[in-house]
């Protein structure tokens, strides 16, 4: 922790683009997914980008490698989907920790390959802990406002097995990201805190949520100010947002929290918003040009891409960053 804030307060640090967007170049088939320790499995498999850390470890290592090279600090391990309760979706429960600890491992090989070569820029991991597809706090049945699909300690008994296992790989930070649902993400936090306490370490923690529209709140209905009061129980390395919304609509939010938080700020907005086909077509330049003015207001610490993001899109933004001090925590 000590290490990182030291950096932080030196200069803004940079975080990788999108995994997924990277993914679909490979043009994947149900084959490739499968690999040979999956070829017989009994679903189909195809979509499931976490296990390709397990079946293409050379193909994300790849990934890594090209967002390191286009100026990134950081990158998230391949696992935004990675707790049993996400996994049920591809009956790859029994295999959740093995595509957690060799996500993080992959990731660390390649970080430590790239701070080897440039001691003076030390790489890090971010063990990404996606939200679920499931919501503690609202009913998925409009008929029954009272039913959860999934209880918080259920929640908790998955996020803390994630967490287990990405820390036994070696990551150096977990974020918490693009939650929609605060109760979501205590428990993850929650999951945290039980991992550290119980092996008297203590990890950084970023927290990233998401504003689903331009009612400026997360879909489990709290604002930016409401959502950092709940996440703020905690000592943080960041709290900031990512995804669901461009760079220029995200502004406002990080301004809000910004003026209210003594942790540092982070943002990895979408390459603008999807196109009729869900596709991103904000160009690099355009997108770094509007990040400038997080730089600006000095708003953020730490700064990458979600949806629709390229090693071109980091490196703009990497550029752009480094004629800027951060933002004074």
């Amino acid at each position: 922790m000590s290490e990182l804030k030291k950096i932080l307060k030196e200069r803004i640090l940079v975080l990788d683009g999108a995994m997924g967007t990277m993914i679909q170049q490979y043009n994947f088939t149900e084959e490739d997914y499968r690999g040979e320790q999956f070829k017989d499995f009994h679903t189909s498999v195809k979509g499931n980008n976490d296990m390709l850390s397990i079946t293409q470890p050379k193909a994300i290592k790849e990934i890594h490698a090209k967002y390191f090279e286009a100026g990134a600090d950081i990158v998230e391990t391949n696992t935004f989907s990675g707790t049993t309760i996400a996994m049920a979706d591809y009956d790859m429960e029994e295999w959740v920790y093995e595509l957690n600890f060799q996500s993080a491992k992959i990731a660390k090989e390649v970080a430590n390959e790239f701070s080897a070569k440039e001691p003076n820029k030390p790489r890090f991991v971010a063990g990404s802990i996606g939200p679920t597809n499931r919501t503690a706090s609202m009913s998925p049945d409009v008929n029954d406002p009272g039913y959860r699909a999934v209880t918080f300690d259920e929640l908790r008994i998955a996020y803390k097995q994630q967490t287990e296992a990405l820390v036994d790989g070696g990551v150096d930070i977990l974020l918490v990201e693009t939650i929609f649902d605060t109760l979501n993400a205590k428990a993850a936090l929650f999951a945290i805190e039980e991992v550290n306490e119980e092996r008297g370490i203590n990890i950084p923690i970023m927290v990233s949520g998401t504003i689903t529209d331009a009612s400026g709140r997360t879909l489990s209905g709290q604002t930016a100010e409401a959502f950092l009061i709940s996440v703020s129980h905690l000592d943080l390395l960041t709290v900031g947002f990512n995804c669901a919304l461009g760079a220029d609509q995200l502004t406002p939010y990080l301004q809000v929290v910004s003026d209210r938080t003594d942790f540092g700020v982070s943002a990895h907005p979408n390459a603008g918003l999807p196109n009729a086909f869900g596709e991103y077509d904000e160009t690099p330049e355009v997108m770094a040009g509007k990040i400038k003015e997080y730089l600006d207001k000095s708003l953020i610490n730490i700064i990458g891409g979600c949806c629709g993001t390229t090693p071109e899109h980091i490196n703009a933004i990497a550029e752009v960053a480094s004629n800027y001090a951060p933002r004074e925590v």
